[in-house]
């Protein structure tokens, strides 16, 4: 049953606990019905029994209206939920999206899969396609789509299996397809990275195309992934012959003596807070040849002029608020920067009284200043306003602008807290104006769930839900109305289009 609710209405929660999230993956194949066996070293782990007092409060809760009934789908009156899509041959966890044309494009932990969303009420899969790779995190770029592996494994083929990171033939990184018939996807090229790739950035140009590769956690036993693993590498890829894929640079964002380089030190120096061994995601805005980068102790901004050599404009921490800095967006006039803080590695029950408005939250930052004298000046945080079950992970996680000219509008996935349509054209004041959430997922234990990623294409938004699949939601409001006449041809969240050029 579908309720109608008042987005501005505040359920008050307490704190839950955590669980762990782990990937699994197989072996390629096509659209069509499949009999791959999804490999077992991968699988997500079990779901963490919660106390019995927080089962019996999300029970109550449940019994007193204070949040939705399980699985029961609640949104704010200017929210419209046309469809969802349950998974299929792919039973991983899903991941990010990306859009071309009629096509949107969702990732799994098993693999990916193609939608034709020409009719947004009713998406049909094109194809799907199963490969190893954790966290299958995908972008498209013309004929090519490239997938992130950040899982160990015994070789970069889509018949892998897992293998331990202390061997020298492990395979981590990053893997290109040829998608120029949508129905048979054809693998072409592999790119080892330090570290794997846990998420990855384009920065396309004509001939080539770029890819920011995000990783961390070295460790001295990985042969691949030694400290300090202090920045991103850096892949081109030839359009006409991306079998020439290769890393070019390896640009050091955090320069520093010794095995730790020069990024946020972490515990015990910044209690809570995590050590900067690498970065987590970076979105690039290249009509104003700027990166930020969300860098797990750190956020920086960043000149991407020269794209091979990326260059370091400044450099924030938040030693108070922020656990780990997860993702950016920049507002369409690169004077803003929305940070996300993963707290809880996006596992645990952070969206109640207990941690309150400004743990596991967004971070706006103003950027002032001109050239490479431009600072980031932090303003606000944002959360959502309904606090969540102890057995639900919520908190901040992957999210797109909504293109209005003169406003500064975010579509924003929260895990189990769903999907948030918010406001910061007032930095210091940000506002949510709609929601869709389901309620828990169970009421007797914590399992990872909810909407990984939530972007606004071509008058629609688009929801890659963890274990309930894909979502289409439209808004209906008169503040985001004018974003219904923008129309891309392609979208890859992390390099973020100029939408009124």
């Amino acid at each position: 049953m579908t309720l109608l609710q008042d987005s501005t209405r505040t359920r008050r929660r307490r704190l839950g606990v955590g669980v762990a999230a782990a990937g699994l993956l197989a072996a390629l194949l096509a659209a069509g019905p499949v009999s791959a066996t999804p490999d077992p070293g991968d699988r997500p782990a079990a779901p963490k029994s919660v106390s019995k007092s927080a089962e019996t409060e999300a029970r109550t809760a449940i019994a007193a209206g204070e949040i939705p009934g399980q699985d029961e789908i609640v949104h704010s009156a200017n929210i419209e939920h046309l469809t969802n899509v349950p998974k299929d041959v792919l039973p991983g966890l899903n991941t990010d999206l990306a859009f071309q044309g009629r096509y949107a494009f969702a990732g799994n932990y098993d693999g990916f899969r193609i939608y034709d969303i020409s009719d947004p009420k009713a998406p049909r899969t094109v194809s799907q396609v199963l490969c190893p790779g954790s966290q299958n995190d995908v972008s498209v770029s013309g004929n090519l789509l490239f997938l992130s592996t950040d899982s160990s494994r015994s070789d970069d083929s889509c018949a892998s299996t897992t293998q331990p990171a202390t061997e020298k033939s492990s395979w981590e990184g990053m893997k290109v397809f040829d998608i120029s018939d949508k129905r048979n996807p054809k693998y072409v090229a592999a790119v080892e990275t330090a570290c794997g790739s846990h998420t990855h950035t384009l920065v396309p140009e004509k001939r080539d195309v770029y890819i920011y590769v995000s990783s961390y956690s070295p460790n001295a036993t990985f042969p691949d992934c030694q400290p300090p693993h202090d920045g991103i590498s850096v892949i081109k890829v030839p359009r006409k012959a991306p079998q020439k894929a290769a890393v070019v640079n390896f640009p050091v964002l955090f320069p520093g003596e010794g095995a730790d380089g020069g990024g946020n030190p972490g515990a015990p120096t910044n209690p809570g807070v995590s050590k900067t061994t690498g970065c987590h995601d970076i979105t690039v805005l290249p009509s104003k040849d700027l990166a930020a980068g969300a860098c797990m102790g750190d956020g920086i901004l960043f000149s991407i002029k020269d794209p091979e050599n990326p260059k370091v404009i400044d450099q924030v921490q938040d030693n108070v608020n922020f656990a780990f800095w997860h993702s950016a967006t920049f507002n369409q006039k690169a004077d803003k920067v929305v940070f996300t803080d993963e707290l809880g590695g996006g596992s645990a029950a952070t969206c109640n009284a207990t941690i309150g408005p400004d743990r596991g939250a967004d971070g706006i930052y103003d950027i002032v200043g001109k050239g490479e004298k431009r600072k980031l000046v932090f303003r606000s945080y944002f959360k959502i306003p309904r606090h969540q079950a102890d057995t639900e992970n919520c908190v901040a996680h992957n999210g797109s602008l909504i293109p209005v000219k003169g406003k500064d509008l975010m579509v924003q996935a929260w895990y189990q807290g769903g999907v948030s349509v918010w406001d910061f054209t007032d930095s210091a004041k940000p506002k949510e104006i709609g929601y869709f959430e389901r309620g828990p997922a169970t009421t007797d234990a914590l399992v990872v769930g909810g909407s990984w990623s939530a972007y606004y294409y071509n008058g629609y938004i688009y929801s890659n839900d963890i274990r309930k699949g894909f979502d289409v939601l439209k808004v209906n409001d008169k503040r985001t109305d004018p974003a219904k006449r923008i129309r891309l041809d392609e979208l890859n969240v992390q390099t973020q289009p100029d939408y009124f050029d």
